[in-house]
């Protein structure tokens, strides 16, 4: 089973910038979309982004669209997440997860479409 690693999380203020990283291990990495969530507290874990198997596509949330950016490396089995301009209600937990398929076959933009999580990183910005 694959096991995810995060990392990278910290605290800024508000308008700074984060970037944090994921590493996997096992094998297959390429084949399998990956995500970043992010639970606050009190609240329930929700989407931020996902990139294809490829890095042909990515998606965003709206809250995070044009602020973050997702990204990977194959080569390294990495999946990382830019976080710019950031704001307090970023503040959170963050996870790596990685899609239940491979090939894009299960969406994972969606809790029930995530086989594996990282242990979560805590991001806290300050006004």
């Amino acid at each position: 089973q694959v096991q995810l690693v995060e990392s990278g999380g910290g605290s800024v203020q508000a308008g700074g910038s984060l970037r944090l990283s994921c590493a996997a291990s096992g094998h297959a990495f390429s084949m399998y979309g990956m995500g970043w969530y992010r639970q606050a507290p009190g609240k329930e874990r929700e989407f931020v982004a996902r990139i294809a198997w490829n890095g042909g596509r990515t998606d965003y949330s709206d809250s995070v669209k044009g602020r973050f950016t997702i990204s990977r490396d194959n080569a390294k089995n990495t999946v990382s997440l830019q976080m710019m301009n950031l704001k307090p209600e970023d503040t959170a937990v963050y996870y790596c997860a990685q899609s239940l398929s491979t090939f894009g076959r299960v969406e994972i933009t969606t809790p029930f479409g995530v086989a594996s999580w990282g242990q979560g990183t805590q991001v806290t910005v300050s006004s």
